[in-house]
């Protein structure tokens, strides 16, 4: 399993099955671009729960926000113990390794919410791959690079 499988089909998995973090962002209902690269991913929460997440590239989607950065600052993001610099959504930001656009209401108001979605990958071992190419290690018994 790649990790771009793991974005569009396990990530909403790993999400919904953490009772206290779907109840944290109870009250949330949006739609948020996640690009990685040149890769774009299409997010939707209602209630808390990932309900979908699809692959681009897309044409004029909908989207209330953007987090935008490139794919070797995610997989920095991503590996299992991230640099200064690399552990926080807020700290990309403070780099200027991620870019927040849009109606940035929804992200702010559920801060923590968002931290630990996007910091769900970095718990269940994936971590980037090859050259560049993202991939999975840890309890699902892929081979990507340490």
């Amino acid at each position: 399993m790649s990790f771009d499988d793991f974005l569009t089909q396990g990530l909403a998995d790993a999400v919904n099955r953490q009772e206290r973090l779907v109840w944290r962002g109870r009250h949330l209902h949006t739609d948020f671009l996640l690009e990685t690269g040149p890769t774009s991913y299409l997010i939707r929460i209602d209630a808390g729960q990932l309900r979908t997440v699809r692959r681009g590239p897309f044409v004029m989607p909908r989207w209330q926000f953007a987090l935008r950065a490139s794919a070797d600052d995610w997989a920095r993001f991503w590996s299992p113990d991230p640099k200064p610099g690399y552990h926080d959504l807020m700290a990309l930001i403070r780099y200027r390794r991620l870019r927040a656009e849009g109606d940035l209401h929804p992200f702010m108001s559920h801060l923590l919410y968002f931290k630990d979605v996007l910091a769900c990958p970095r718990g269940l071992g994936v971590q980037p791959g090859a050259q560049g190419q993202p991939g999975l290690k840890g309890q699902f018994g892929f081979g990507g690079q340490a």
